[in-house]
């Protein structure tokens, strides 16, 4: 059966048909693109009886009332004279509804009169969006894009100040015979507004410490993104369990607006602990306790204890933020580690002291070491203290340190697209209060990309080099060592690198290593992995890499992803065996 909206009185002989409940209507739509079928689709009625129990009565309403609604669907995109033609049958308990639609001609845009005032036009911010009305010109009449080109000339004129703008004209002339539109918008943009006077309430800061976080003074232009800025600060800072920024429009006078900053002190004092288990480290408790603020300068104060099978630390820290562009921060810190490594033993005491800050888009630190302790090296292949071939040593250093670091990504807990880099130098300065002389450069590189939809291809490589005039004088933690959760899997942890005349490993003076892996994810939470992984310490250019290859499974729980992976070395006729690795923590 055809149908028209002149042909409404074919349908008559169907009110003849006794009235019974079909299970419901099947809509199919032929005749435009993607976009218009699914306007027509939630445009008609027919629709909305996919899942419903529609009577004959009920069908012959909706499918005579179709065209109609095909084309008031259509008339905001541009389309003035749609028609619709239609088949009508029934397939078992259902109705079987295909509406032919023809869209005509679309209205074209053919003129657009913008009018602003000067001063406000000349904006960036502004200007920008008024390009986006302007460029409506020379294209199809669509409602939607017409409104949100509209609206954001009108955020925009708010958003930078001119809080009082108002649009004063908007008219759109629609010649359907010629199939033209013609749009005319003008607005009053009034006075620009300052920023006045920024209340901050609640706050357990002194008078001045807050207004370090303006990304704004007193009398600056009114601007909505320094707002959100100054909101993002004051969240980042994490003093505060709340953070409203409001500007006081209701009061504004005098071209100026103040600022009222609503906050609510967060909870002082965090206590955080618990058990864990890695494979470098083996199974330990882990417990800390953190204070947001000591004083009413925002000082802060984190310590934290490790106790774990083969790491044992005990550390603080004492930070000095300086609010501002650059969130910069003095950090006091000390450190005593104990670690027992397949390889090597330590005990050392460091001491630190170094500058915090954004610099360039990356986070900058530069600062002073003081690192003293004992420690023995080359245990890997013998039994005991007292074999040969264990180095021992006793070493004292001071050296500045300056890293430069990076990380961008799409999601903090599953990275789809993202990267990070940090890069590290340190040097001795000559022979002060230090019993040698060494500079180390390193580099440490991540890369995550998602593709074929739940998979992700993860590359990662790690390299670094140290000159010095006593090796036998730096103790493990200034030394490369390879293998581990994190570098090679397959072998133990800092178990590869360098042996001396024993044939112990020892540590070298480079590192260079790789990784590729890709991830395939069963579920939102659930995948599995496959990966290679190669490299080596080295002294020189004796560089003779280790390969480990395995499968591991990724499980993205509440506490963040959990990797496990289970690794075999490759091609190694000095080393055997499955080897288990255990990580806990963020991409990157």
């Amino acid at each position: 059966m055809r149908l028209t909206r002149r042909h409404g009185l074919l349908l008559l002989p169907w009110f003849l048909l006794p009235a019974a409940a079909h299970a419901g209507v099947v809509l199919n739509v032929d005749g435009v693109d993607e976009n218009l079928k699914n306007a027509v689709v939630a445009g008609v009625e027919l629709s909305q009886y996919a899942a419903r129990d529609v009577t004959d009565a009920q069908i012959r309403r909706l499918y005579a009332n179709a065209p109609d609604q095909v084309q008031a669907a259509l008339r905001p995109y541009g389309y003035y004279e749609a028609t619709a033609t239609g088949d009508l049958k029934q397939v078992g308990n259902n109705w079987q509804v295909t509406l032919h639609v023809v869209p005509g001609t679309p209205v074209k845009v053919t003129a657009v009169d913008v009018g602003m005032d000067d001063t406000a036009a000349k904006v960036p911010a502004i200007r920008r969006a008024l390009r986006g009305v302007e460029n409506l010109k020379d294209k199809p009449m669509n409602d939607g894009q017409y409104d949100a080109a509209r609206d954001a000339v009108g955020g925009a004129l708010t958003a930078t100040g001119f809080l009082d703008a108002r649009l004063v004209t908007h008219k759109v002339e629609v010649n359907r015979a010629e199939h033209t539109a013609k749009v005319k918008l003008t607005w009053e943009a009034g006075d620009r507004y300052r920023i006045g006077h920024v209340n901050f309430k609640n706050s357990q800061f002194r008078d001045g410490f807050l207004d370090r976080y303006l990304p704004f003074k007193s009398g600056d232009y009114f601007a909505q993104d320094q707002l959100l800025q100054l909101q993002q600060a004051l969240n980042g800072a994490d003093y505060f369990s709340v953070v409203n920024v409001i500007p006081d429009t209701d009061n504004a006078k005098n071209g100026t607006v103040d600022i009222n900053v609503e906050l609510a002190p967060a909870k002082r004092t965090i206590y955080t602990g618990g058990p864990f288990f890695g494979t470098d480290t083996g199974p330990g408790l882990r417990g800390g306790i953190e204070k947001r603020w000591i004083n009413d300068r925002g000082h802060k104060w984190k310590n934290e204890l490790v106790v774990a099978q083969r790491l044992k630390t005990l550390s603080t820290l004492y930070s000095i933020p300086m609010p501002g562009p650059n969130q910069r921060s003095f950090n006091f810190g000390a450190n005593y580690r104990d670690a027992n490594t397949v390889t090597s033993k330590s005990r050392t005491l460091q001491l630190v002291a170094n500058e915090t800050r954004l610099w360039h888009g990356w986070t900058r630190t530069i600062g002073m070491n003081a690192l003293t302790g004992t420690f023995t090296v080359g245990k890997r292949g013998g039994e005991g203290d007292n074999a040969l071939g264990l180095e021992h040593g006793r070493s004292t250093l001071l050296y500045p340190e300056a890293t430069i670091s990076k990380k961008k990504g799409d999601n903090p807990t599953f990275v789809r697209s993202g990267w990070s880099l940090t890069l590290t130098a340190r040097s001795t300065i000559g022979t002060l209060l230090s019993d040698a002389r060494f500079s180390t450069v390193m580099g440490d590189a991540k890369w995550i990309q998602s593709f074929w939809g739940r998979n992700r291809l993860i590359l990662r490589g790690t390299a670094g080099k140290t000159w010095t005039d006593d090796f036998s004088a730096l103790p493990p933690q200034l030394r490369f060592f390879a293998g581990g959760d994190r570098s090679v899997r397959g072998y133990d942890f800092e178990s590869i690198g360098p042996r001396n005349a024993y044939d112990r490993v020892i540590g070298g003076e480079s590192l260079l290593v790789g990784s590729t892996e890709v991830e395939h994810y069963f579920t939102r939470n659930w995948g599995m992995a496959a990966f290679v992984d190669a490299g080596n310490a080295f002294t020189g250019t004796d560089y003779n890499p280790r390969v480990g290859a395995g499968l591991g499974v990724r499980w993205l729980s509440p506490v963040g992803m959990i990797r496990v992976d289970v690794a075999v070395p490759v091609h190694d006729k000095n080393e055997h065996g499955i080897h288990l690795h255990v990580v806990i923590g963020p991409d990157l």
